[in-house]
């Protein structure tokens, strides 16, 4: 194949698209292929959490001295975007339990508390389910299937997160499969079943049984329909456009609620609660080694600085999945998903020369690090003046074999794909998409319980912002059985564990506390954190207010 190879050894767009058709036409296909060298080695010099220099160690908080990426050491090092003086003239409201995020754990954390009898408000960024919930596309694990079982479940995820998760976690996780399904189809949410009225199966990269119920290849999005209406339909009191910006703390130091930056009327207001559910999702959108992500707008790690500030230990901080299947071009849609589902109905990964590099079904980390790999070593596809973009790289999903295989699955099974196939003006019926790995999921986070509790009495945390369920690396599916799983046992468990008489004093004393070890290190207080949104956001979030407005409650946040 050297004479598809340009000066710089790298293969173009064009180039490698007459490879694929070239190979796509002989008799021979494309054979399945293995790695030709050991996983282990793989992840360490093509994973891009092994990267050396981006990485740096934590000089304060509970995890002084823990390695981590530099990008999430410098918002979890800020300074607090508020002091003392904003919360002066500050609206404050009591509620039994607070609720911190919008997406499928939050939801489901509120319908649960709220069904058990308590007061709940719920808060929420953007608006209700605007998250990462809506959009996961591959489907929801749960051993339903004769011949499965929760310690098959179970053996997965351990071994996919390199047998570095909570066991006791994964065992609630895998326990709890079959019955999140059954509260879901109660709730409404539709799945894709067979002729027979059974719920289709398929089975996820790194897995050994089919196990993954899904609807389409817009899970997510149908399972947030669904959870957005209960909640509307029940006494959680929701409040949209209403990020938090630091959580509130009492006499014991115990977790006494939080402090909201209203952005519609650009003002604080104190929620005092006896108890606190923190699920406000990743942090895709700070978009770690300079990768596209899939993450939605305010994907920003907001609850992990928040739960971090006031003393929760984390876990697995320089552990993050990069997706294999992200869209690669056009170069406006960098990032956007490509379902895993794609490559369990049995699409194949193609490099620039026509050929099967990976076995498609290996765990995330495994596909995505040998993509890179080929990128890296000349055999991905570059961008040149025929595809309109100089810069790209990828390699080829092989959607036109798949449809050549099993003629109208496109349309019936991946009828969001079709349209992105529209969006990106390509016929993924004829023509591959260009894929490379993009930021999708963050697998450390708070350290929790089973319940969800954090290590500070009154703060849960459900949801992407917590670890040690995935470990290392996070199964396709497990995430949605995760938010809803972890989500109901931490609402439920936080009304049984609310204080039957109010906080005594309410304060932002771990602020000071913050402040006086960054002045001990002289490290810089020009950063502020939580982010909110990302850095290029068409928003001024780091503008600060005058005195007249300190007063008054005003909220920093907004340029107005």
């Amino acid at each position: 194949m050297s004479q598809n190879r340009d000066l710089n050894g790298t293969i173009s767009y064009q180039q490698a698209l007459g490879n694929y058709h070239l190979q796509k036409q002989s008799l021979e296909g494309f054979p399945a292929a293995e790695l030709s060298m050991d996983e282990q080695q793989l992840l360490k010099d093509f994973h891009p959490d092994h990267r050396q220099e981006t990485m740096t160690t934590l000089q304060v908080g509970p995890n002084k001295g823990d390695r981590c990426h530099k990008q999430i050491a410098d918002v979890l090092q800020a300074d607090s975007r508020i002091d003392a003086a904003d919360l002066a003239g500050a609206r404050i409201q009591e509620t039994d339990v607070l609720v911190i995020g919008g997406g499928g754990a939050g939801c489901a954390a509120a319908l649960m508390a709220a069904e058990s009898g308590a007061r709940v408000i719920l808060t929420t960024k953007l608006k209700l389910g605007d998250s990462n919930t809506v959009m996961a596309e591959g489907g929801i694990q749960a051993s339903i299937e004769k011949g499965d079982t929760p310690q098959s479940h179970f053996n997965d995820t351990f071994k996919a997160g390199h047998k570095s998760a909570d066991k006791e976690l994964i065992k609630k996780l895998v326990m709890d499969g079959p019955e999140t399904i059954r509260w879901l189809i109660q709730q409404g949410m539709q799945f894709d079943l067979n002729e027979f009225g059974d719920l289709l199966t398929r089975k996820a990269g790194g897995t050994s049984a089919n196990r993954v119920v899904y609807f389409r290849d817009y899970t997510g999005l149908e399972m947030m329909r669904v959870l957005r209406e209960s909640v509307k339909n029940s006494d959680v009191d929701v409040w949209d456009y209403s990020p938090a910006v630091e959580l509130l703390s009492n006499e014991s130091g115990h977790c006494a609620g939080a402090i909201i930056s209203s952005l519609q009327d650009c003002r604080y207001v104190q929620i005092k609660a006896k108890t606190v559910i923190v699920a406000t999702g990743g942090i895709g959108r700070v978009h770690l080694n300079q990768f596209p992500t899939s993450n939605h707008f305010g994907a920003t790690g907001d609850g992990l600085v928040l739960a971090y500030r006031l003393g929760a230990r984390l876990r697995d901080l320089d552990s993050f999945q990069y997706h294999p299947t992200g869209v690669a071009y056009p170069q406006h849609l960098s990032g956007t998903l490509i379902t895993e589902g794609l490559r369990s109905s049995g699409a194949y990964i193609i490099n620039a020369l026509g050929e099967r590099f990976v076995n498609e079904l290996k765990p995330r980390d495994i596909v995505a690090a040998a993509i890179i790999r080929e990128c890296e070593e000349g055999r991905g596809v570059v961008g040149d003046s025929a595809s309109g973009s100089s810069d790209m790289r990828g390699v080829w999903l092989d959607t036109p074999g798949l449809e050549a295989r099993n003629p109208g699955i496109l349309k019936k099974r991946f009828p969001k794909l079709i349209q992105l196939g529209l969006k990106s003006k390509i016929d993924i019926t004829q023509t591959p998409m260009l894929i490379y790995p993009t930021l999708h999921y963050q697998n450390g986070g708070v350290v929790i319980d089973e319940n969800g509790r954090s290590g500070i009495e009154g703060l849960y945390c459900v949801g992407e912002v917590s670890g040690g369920i995935h470990g290392r690396n996070r199964l396709m599916g497990n995430a949605l059985l995760e938010i809803i799983s972890f989500g109901r046992k931490a609402g439920v468990s936080a009304v049984k564990d609310r204080k039957t008489r109010g906080h005594k004093q309410i304060t932002i004393d771990h602020i000071s506390n913050l402040r006086r070890e960054l002045m001990q290190k002289n490290m810089p207080m020009s950063g502020k954190s939580p982010l909110l949104f990302p850095q290029y956001a068409q928003y001024d979030a780091e503008k600060n207010t005058t005195a007249s407005n300190e007063s008054s409650g005003f909220c920093g946040v907004c340029d107005q």
